[in-house]
Formats: C-alpha cells, sequence, structure tokens
C-alpha cells in the first residue's frame, strides 16, 4: 500500500521520496529542466516522484511531486507536462466569425467529421472545452514521466475506410500489433498455476486451450469461422445510416427512395447469413453464457471470451443480450487481420493527433479550451451555430455534436425546439457504467505466479496481451456484476491488465511501465447514497491490488502512483452519460434504428442543421470513427441540397 504524505487541497497525494543508494544519478524529468530530488537506484529512475493523482490533474502538486516549487514559472515541471498532454497546434488558428460547419467536442469521432467535412470543402471549425484533444481517446501525463492512454487504450475497431481515406499513417499513427493477445492466469492449489494464453496462432491457441479441455481445443477454430461469418455480414451495416424507418412510411417519394436505398446492406446481411439466420439471431438476443455454453465445456475459456461480453456493460454473461457486446468487439480489425487488437505508438492521443493533423491539412480549424454553452436557433428553429461559455457566438450552416445524446439535446439544445417524446426518450436512455478506470505507473514489470518474470526483467510474450484477472470462471463474473447492481464495489471485479509500456517503452521512463486497468463492476451510485469520496476511490482500488497481488506478488510495492475514475469521474472528466464508455448501453434496443432514439438514427435530430455524431449515434461506442464518418456524409448532403435550392 501508499504511504501517505501531504495532502494539498486539489485531494492529491504527493508521497514522500523513498530512500535512495548512494552514488546513484538521477537524470532529468523534462526536457531541458534538471531535477533537484535525491538520486534514486535502478531500474526505475523517477521512484521517488510518487504522485498519487486522484481523477483530476493540479498543478501545484504535479510540481510539488517534481521537486520543483509551485511558484516557478515558465520553465516549471508542470508546464513541460502541459506541452505533453498533446494539444494540438491548428489551436493557434484564429477563431472565425462564421463557418459552413461547426463540430462540437474534438473526441475522436468529431475529429474525424471534421476533416471529412473540411475535405469535401466545407470551412470546419472543432471546439473543444478541454485543454487536449481526443476526448476519451487521449494521452496524458498524469504521473510525471508517464504518459496513459487515461480513457480508452487500445484499438481495432476504426474503420479500414478512415485509415486510409484520411492517410492517418502519413499523419503520424503508428499501430503495435498484439500477437499473442489475451493471458488468463489462475489462482489454483498447483504450482506453477496454470495459465491461458490466446494469439493468432491458431495451432499454439489449441495446445493452450487443451491444457484444460481437449473438446474445446478442437472447436475453436469452428467457433472463430462462425463468430467470423456473423461479422463479415454485419460489418457494411456500420457504414451506412440506419434506414430511415419513418420516411420509408411517410416520407416524400424522394424519402422513400433514399430509404430504400439504406435497405440493401441489411438485405445483404440477411442474404449473407442465409439458412443460418436462426442461429445467428441467437448470438444477438441470448446470453453469451449460453452461447458459450453450446461451444465450450472448460471455465476459464468461457469466461476469457465472455469478458468481451460484458465490457463496458452493466450486464452479467447471463443477461440477455451481452452476445452482441462481445460481436461489437470481435469485429474490428488491425491493418488487415480481423479481430486483431493494438496499442497505439504514443497512446491513444496519438491517435487523435493524427486525425487532427488530416484534418488540419485540408484547413479545418481546431480549438482546445473552447467550452460550448447552447446550440445557436434561428427563428425558423434551424441550427444557426454555437454559442461559447464566454459568449462568443460562431456561426455555421450545420452543427455536429460530438457530445453525448444527453449533453446535446438536455443542454445545449433549447428544450422548446424539440419533441416532447424524444426529450423523454433521451432523458430514458439506459447509460449504466460498470466500469472505473485506473492508470498506474510502476517501476517493474509484474510477475505473474503462472508466468514468473525473466531475470533481466524484460517484457515477455504475454507482457503484451490483455492480461484477464478473476476470469477463473463465468460465475465469478457474475457475482462481481450482482454485487455492483445492490449498489456496492465488487469485492473481486474482473480487470484486464494491459501494459502498454511492454511494446512501446517510450510511454514511461527507462525500466518502468504504465499500467492500464479497466475495472468493473462499480456503480454509479453507492448503496445507501454513499459518495464517491477519495475514501470510497481509495478503498476500491486497494481491493483490485490486492487481487493483482494475488496473481503478481510485489505488484503493490512496485506502485508509484495512480490515478483513479469511477463512473461519476469519467462522466465528469470526459462527458460520459454516467461514466458509460459508449454514450449508452449497446442493448439491441438501443443500436440500430433506435440509436438515439426511433425515427431519429440517422444523425440528425428533431432540429434541422444540428446531427449527431459521437458514440450515442449508430453504430455506437469504441474508437471506430464510424459514427463521425457517416454524420459528416449525411450533413455534407444536406448541405449541398440546401445550397442547391438557394
Amino acid at each position: 500500500m501508499l504511504g501517505r504524505g501531504l495532502v494539498p487541497c486539489c485531494g492529491h497525494r504527493v508521497l514522500p521520496s523513498l530512500p535512495a543508494s548512494p552514488g546513484t544519478q538521477r537524470p532529468a524529468l523534462r526536457q531541458g529542466v534538471p531535477c533537484p530530488g535525491p538520486p534514486v537506484p535502478s531500474p526505475c529512475p523517477v521512484r521517488s516522484v510518487a504522485v498519487e493523482a486522484k481523477s483530476r490533474s493540479c498543478r501545484h502538486c504535479v510540481e510539488m511531486a517534481a521537486g520543483l516549487p509551485a511558484r516557478l514559472g515558465t520553465g516549471c515541471a508542470a508546464r513541460g507536462l502541459r506541452g505533453r498532454r498533446l494539444a494540438h497546434s491548428g489551436a493557434a488558428a484564429r477563431l472565425q466569425q462564421e463557418y459552413n460547419a461547426v463540430v462540437i467536442g474534438a473526441g475522436h469521432n468529431g475529429l474525424v467529421a471534421a476533416a471529412y467535412l473540411q475535405r469535401a470543402g466545407l470551412r470546419t471549425a472543432v471546439l473543444e472545452k478541454r485543454h487536449v484533444l481526443g476526448g476519451a481517446a487521449v494521452t496524458e501525463e498524469i504521473v510525471p514521466g508517464f504518459k496513459f492512454s487515461r480513457a480508452s487504450y487500445l484499438l481495432s475497431l476504426l474503420r479500414p475506410q478512415i485509415y486510409s481515406e484520411l492517410e492517418l499513417q502519413r499523419h503520424g499513427l503508428r499501430v503495435l500489433p498484439r500477437d499473442p493477445y489475451s493471458f488468463t492466469p489462475l489462482l489454483e492449489d498447483r504450482s506453477p498455476p496454470r495459465s491461458l494464453l490466446l494469439g493468432h496462432d491458431m495451432a499454439q491457441t489449441q495446445r493452450q486451450i487443451a491444457q484444460f479441455s481437449q473438446k474445446d481445443a478442437q472447436a475453436y477454430p469452428e467457433y472463430e469461422a462462425f463468430m467470423g461469418r456473423l461479422v463479415a455480414a454485419i460489418d457494411p451495416l456500420l457504414d451506412t445510416p440506419p434506414v430511415d424507418t419513418a420516411a420509408l412510411g411517410q416520407g416524400s417519394l424522394l424519402q422513400r427512395l433514399r430509404s430504400l436505398r439504406a435497405l440493401q446492406p441489411l438485405l445483404r446481411a440477411g442474404l449473407a447469413l442465409g439458412r443460418q439466420l436462426p442461429r445467428y439471431y441467437e448470438v444477438l438476443t441470448a446470453p453469451i453464457s449460453k452461447i458459450l455454453d453450446h461451444w465450450f465445456e472448460s471455465e476459464p475459456l468461457k469466461a476469457t471470451l465472455a469478458t468481451d461480453a460484458v465490457i463496458g456493460a452493466m450486464s452479467s454473461p447471463h443477461s440477455p443480450g451481452s452476445g452482441y457486446v462481445l460481436l461489437h468487439h470481435v469485429m474490428g480489425e488491425l491493418e488487415g487481420r480481423r479481430g486483431a487488437w493494438g496499442y497505439v505508438a504514443g497512446g491513444m492521443g496519438a491517435l487523435s493527433q493524427a486525425i487532427a493533423r488530416a484534418a488540419a491539412s485540408w484547413g479545418a480549424h481546431i480549438f482546445t479550451e473552447k467550452a460550448v454553452s447552447r446550440v445557436l436557433l434561428g427563428r425558423d428553429g434551424q441550427a444557426q451555430g454555437v454559442v461559447l461559455r464566454d459568449g462568443t457566438e460562431v456561426r455555421s450552416k450545420v452543427v455536429l455534436s460530438n457530445a453525448s445524446p444527453q449533453i446535446t439535446f438536455l443542454e445545449l439544445t433549447p428544450q422548446e425546439q424539440l419533441p416532447e417524446d424524444f426529450t423523454r426518450r433521451i432523458r430514458h436512455l439506459d447509460t449504466r457504467s460498470p466500469v472505473t478506470k485506473i492508470n498506474v505507473a510502476v517501476d517493474r514489470l509484474p510477475s505473474f505466479l503462472a508466468a514468473p518474470n525473466a531475470r533481466d526483467g524484460q517484457p515477455l510474450p504475454h507482457h503484451q496481451c490483455s492480461i484477464h484477472l478473476n476470469c477463473e470462471g463465468t460465475h465469478l463474473l457474475h457475482q462481481a456484476y450482482t454485487e455492483a447492481a445492490g449498489g456496492h464495489p465488487s469485492s473481486r471485479p474482473m480487470i484486464e491488465l494491459c501494459i502498454p509500456s511492454a511494446l512501446d517503452p517510450g510511454l514511461a521512463p527507462r525500466g518502468c511501465h504504465v499500467v492500464s486497468l479497466f475495472t468493473q463492476y462499480t456503480p454509479y451510485e453507492l448503496a445507501g447514497g454513499q459518495p464517491w469520496d477519495e475514501q470510497a476511490r481509495d478503498a476500491y482500488a486497494d481491493t483490485v491490488f490486492d487481487c493483482i497481488e494475488a496473481y503478481a506478488p510485489g505488484f503493490k510495492a512496485s506502485v508509484i502512483g495512480r490515478d483513479i475514475l469511477t463512473p461519476p469521474d469519467l462522466e465528469r472528466v470526459f462527458g460520459l452519460p454516467s461514466g458509460n464508455i459508449f454514450h449508452g448501453g449497446m442493448s439491441l434496443d438501443q443500436l440500430y434504428f433506435a440509436r438515439p432514439a426511433p425515427s431519429y438514427s440517422g444523425y440528425r435530430s428533431p432540429v434541422p442543421g444540428l446531427y449527431l455524431c459521437g458514440s450515442g449515434a449508430h453504430p455506437g461506442g469504441g474508437v471506430m470513427g464510424a459514427a463521425g464518418r457517416n454524420a459528416a456524409r449525411v450533413a455534407l448532403g444536406d448541405f449541398k441540397h440546401l445550397r442547391q435550392q438557394r
């Protein structure tokens, strides 16, 4: 457990420096800024910098942790930190009074939308309220010297069209594929304990599964092929707006023709599945436990696969419809390999930066620290721009919102302009979230009982994986869910532990590592109305660390600092409603035709000229970019139609 030190008013904890061996040297933590702190021994050169960042940044205690006085000016450590938070250089452009298009929020979907709009010739501005681009796809240096993908942390779902059309590789995007990609160590009496390692080498994966079941090892390739056929059939639906059912039944002739054209991908998906359609329908609607029980008998394999079905969802493997969430997470691809996941070199913020550079290369203006307070409407009810929090008006022909449906329609849009049934639907969207994200700086790699570290301390193949803890069986996932459903953080939470610095050592000082802990289940509201205060955060984080310690003794002693983001923190920092990483549940009643509301699933809203381009629109959450691309194309078509009418 981390020791207690000075607690400044902001709530961060500055921990006392650890003793150092004589004769060691401490390198500078900042470019050109020497650190006056005491020397520390190898392997981690910043072991004495111990900031426990509690879900928000504070210039004062960051500087204190770096051993520099808080009153220092432009040369201080926090200024170096701010520069590393990757605010886009396009923010130096001067905000104009009028654009063709304004995008609210510089999350990855908003940046994608801006890039397509600007590329098509619309003068576009992006307005971001935070000091850093990317929304949840961001890199932040919460602990000095350690760069965290603070919210989203893996890449796979990004649509390949976006990757190529925006030339993201040319704009600096570099992806580090993972193979193997999944590691599940077990807690069991035998020595050493067993583990399950999954990768792209099917023969090797089958040998791993055969430790638990020969039958499952034989069934696994068929299961992969079965799911692959469903993914291939559904995949084209991600890149087109859903069918406008209202226009299909009651629209003009032109609207009906457009809707019929939009039906084609849906019909093709059905034809591709053919006679297997009833079986695939079951995958979409049944509990994932039922699907996995049909295919497999070994609990470690079923629990490992089930994590993709419940990740980010306040649901159990036994919840109906959990199969679709699994499908959502396996339908991505990475550099042509279906279902592959990887790390972004430089953290997830580097992806957002690449998209921003693409948009800026065509002339888009991108601004940080420009908070929008409301959508500006004309007398005819048409969106005409936005008003910033400081009162500045920015006029435009179209407005695209990357914010959640709740923020867009319940906070930024005048309520009198929206139908009552629409606002009721938005207000009652299921946004329950089980997620607490913990970012951890450590001075060495975790050494698991099931796979001890090498003597030289260098990363082994399993260190690059998603490491699944408390996944010995699906009953553990259900138990963790049940506790949270009753308002109590899980006593044995589901943990996905990732170490991106195993493949990207530049994220941390030499010998050190960044660890991402995606944990669930934690309720948004605690039982008895208890607040998610520092004590509650610490108690839950300590529970998580105790669990990791059981699998990897010595983990707690390796911790330098931690950043705890509970569901309310994720909402406050990133605008995720109730902390939901998808901007709303991915259940079937909130997908396709019904995302975010029936008759408004095609990115348009009840306000003409106002479009939803974030994860609250089809096809949903994940770092996919499809909502941004699709919404931009719809808005562009409407813009051209308006110009022709004039």
